[in-house]
């Protein structure tokens, strides 16, 4: 066997193995950071990226895990004026804590 074909051969046992272990790597956990909520009306749905999450009183209890980046939270419910933030999810930064105290419209 000459020097090119054992090299070549070496190296596809190398690259065949470094795939294996690629392939068999759990997937990597999306990054998220905790957010906290409080606040009333407690029956106020909470939206995040205008996508629903839960009451108000649900979301406060719970949390949320917000992937890294920049998100739109929205809290609203009949009666009261809409709520909206545009929070910046970091990594290492700790929670986001929000509070909330929607207003009621005027008569």
């Amino acid at each position: 066997m000459s020097f090119v074909t054992r090299t070549l051969a070496g190296l596809a046992i190398v690259l065949s193995t470094s795939a294996a272990v690629v392939a068999c790597r759990p997937a990597a956990e999306p990054r998220t950071v905790s957010m906290r909520m409080v606040g009333s009306p407690a029956n106020a749905s909470v939206t995040i990226d205008d996508i629903f999450v839960g009451r108000l009183d649900i979301v406060a209890a719970r949390g949320v895990a917000l992937p890294v980046g920049t998100h739109r939270v929205s809290v609203e419910a009949p009666g009261y004026l809409p709520w909206d933030k545009i929070v910046e999810a970091k990594e290492g930064a700790g929670p986001v804590r929000l509070e909330v105290r929607l207003v009621a419209t005027p008569d």
